[in-house]
């Protein structure tokens, strides 16, 4: 079963949702229900908008945009507590503002030259970054050091992003995003087929990977 998550690396929902999914993932396992899952990331870009080489306070750019800072506080402590529910720690006070184009391109590189897996322990690493140390995951000097973390070279990083490799590619993704009718992130695509929008509680996900499994039997 193929599972393409859309997503950002800056969205907190879509850390939530792709921990939540884990979960899931995980206790169907531990029920031994041993599911032959392939999962890939496909980009999406929350705020296209965001300066690059500009970083600037994350909570700055959640006033501006909901109307205070009262309410950019308030959004932080509701996510920072669904995150915590989930097992992750958010430190969004520290969080950077930052343009995902980069990242986006290079967890395009883990894809196609590493795999999926390295793909997904690329995430994973600019997800913490971003979330619980405060980085500038539009930085080169962070972005290298995701990939080495995801065991991809600092020079194959380096050349990388040195290069447009890449670029069309990931563009043409923002678009088929749009063309695709997905609008919010996370959105999880099971086999190209069947649509789950959002960071879905941990017991949604197990109902949904247990139907697809049974429907997998079954055909």
């Amino acid at each position: 079963m193929n599972v393409e998550i859309w997503s950002d690396v800056v969205c907190p929902w879509c850390y939530i949702g792709k921990r939540r999914f884990e979960t899931a993932l995980a206790n169907l396992a531990a029920e031994g229900i041993e599911l032959d899952i392939n999962i890939t990331f496909r980009p999406f870009q929350l705020d296209p908008s965001a300066p690059r080489n500009a970083p600037s306070p994350v909570i700055d750019g959640y006033a501006k945009k909901f109307g205070g800072i009262e309410k950019a506080h308030q959004i932080i402590d509701h996510v920072t507590s669904a995150a915590r529910d989930s097992g992750i720690e958010f430190q969004m006070e520290n969080a950077i503002r930052a343009n995902t184009l980069q990242s986006h391109r290079l967890l395009h590189l883990a894809l196609l030259h590493h795999g999926a897996v390295t793909q997904v322990a690329l995430k994973q690493a600019l997800l913490e970054a971003y979330f619980t140390d405060g980085k500038d995951i539009g930085s080169s000097e962070v972005l290298i050091a995701c990939a080495l973390r995801a065991g991809i070279s600092p020079e194959t990083t380096q050349e990388y992003l040195s290069s447009d490799e890449g670029l069309e590619e990931v563009l043409g993704d923002f678009s088929l995003a749009g063309e695709l009718g997905i609008t919010a992130v996370p959105t999880f695509v099971f086999d190209g087929k069947w649509t789950v929008p959002g960071a879905q509680d941990v017991a949604v996900f197990e109902n949904v990977l247990r139907r697809l499994a049974t429907r997998t039997l079954t055909s």
